[in-house]
Parts: C-alpha cells; sequence; structure tokens
C-alpha cells in the first residue's frame, strides 16, 4: 500500500481546534488531544446552559414578582391562578420588570385580579 502524507490537512485540522481553545488553561490550549477533549466538553455545557439560562430566569423573575406581591399579603400562586380565571395574560418577565421599575402599573394588574 502506498503511503499517504497528510501533513498539510491535518496541520488545518488541529489548528483549527487550537485556534477554538484559544482561552483554556494549562496544555488544553497548546496540545491537539487535549484541547480536542475540551471543546467537545465545552460544546456539552454550552448546549445544555442555553437551556438551563431559561430556567434560572424564569425563577429569577418569579422570585421578583412574589416579593412584589409579598408586600400586598398575596401569594403568587393564588395571583397567578386568580389571573388564569380572570384571563389576564402577562408573562412572568413583563411582570417582573413592572414589579421593579413600575410598581404603579403592578398595582393596578393586582387591583383588577383582586
Amino acid at each position: 500500500m502506498t503511503r499517504v502524507k497528510t501533513g498539510f490537512v491535518t496541520r488545518r485540522r488541529h489548528k483549527k481546534v487550537i485556534k477554538q481553545a484559544k482561552w483554556f488553561r494549562w496544555g488544553r490550549s497548546k496540545l491537539f488531544k487535549l484541547a480536542k477533549n475540551a471543546i467537545a466538553k465545552s460544546w456539552m455545557n454550552a448546549y445544555r446552559d442555553r437551556r438551563v439560562k431559561k430556567r434560572t430566569f424564569r425563577r429569577l423573575w418569579i422570585s421578583r414578582v412574589s416579593a412584589f406581591l409579598r408586600t400586598r399579603w398575596e401569594k403568587y400562586s393564588t395571583f397567578i391562578n386568580k389571573m388564569q380565571l380572570k384571563n389576564i395574560v402577562v408573562n412572568r418577565k413583563m411582570m417582573a420588570d413592572l414589579a421593579a421599575q413600575h410598581p404603579h402599573a403592578m398595582e393596578e394588574i393586582v387591583k383588577k385580579v383582586a
């Protein structure tokens, strides 16, 4: 069988991986084998954390709305239930923003729900 030299192709592939691992620490930014594993793991973490970010923001919005409602002696779960019964549709992100930035507007929503 004839010998196949793949220096150019291999070097180009290695450089691409090393470039992606540029800011990694220790040998993971210089050594191909370590960089390849580190890049694969970083992609897995990025994929997972794009979904986790949505969960954490929703938790933040709920806690902000809940804190606003606690000052009015209202429970978050009963408030959301009343909103659904009265067909008032405001998402949690907007409610959290209203509670933090425009409490008077949020107070109007609470009055309509109650």
